[in-house]
């Protein structure tokens, strides 16, 4: 079994990736337009979100912010391999409803996690799946 990751670096995984999707959307759409009440761009965080986290976690295992905090998702079975995107997708999709996250069984896997065959390790743990 692979030792996952803390909730701790996680949780911070994710407020760096949000802020930096909300950046990305302020670049944009400007301030004005993202603190106007009702408007699309703040919703746009989201979207932004679940592509950047999906195609960086497909193409390098990990998020920015996942990549920043030391973390990665690789496959559960510890068969490091490139993920299949669509699963990167549809895991990403799942971290955004909120609840499939918060839904995780004892070994610190999630819904998504489940859903996709993945785990979330440390550096650390990358580095002993490849001895």
């Amino acid at each position: 079994m692979i030792e996952t990751a803390s909730w701790g670096r996680r949780i911070l995984a994710l407020l760096v990736d949000w802020m930096l999707c909300t950046l990305v959307v302020i670049a944009i759409f400007g301030l004005d337009e993202y603190t106007e009440p009702g408007s699309i761009a703040s919703a746009l965080v989201l979207v932004v979100y679940v592509v950047e986290t999906a195609l960086l976690t497909w193409l390098a295992g990990g998020s920015i912010g996942k990549l920043l905090t030391g973390l990665c998702v690789v496959p559960a079975d510890g068969h490091l391999r490139k993920l299949n995107p669509l699963k990167a997708l549809g895991r990403q999709i799942l971290v955004a409803l909120v609840i499939p996250p918060l839904v995780f069984r004892s070994d610190g896997r999630g819904l998504h996690d489940l859903f996709a065959g993945t785990s979330t390790v440390t550096f650390a743990t990358l580095r002993s799946l490849t001895k």
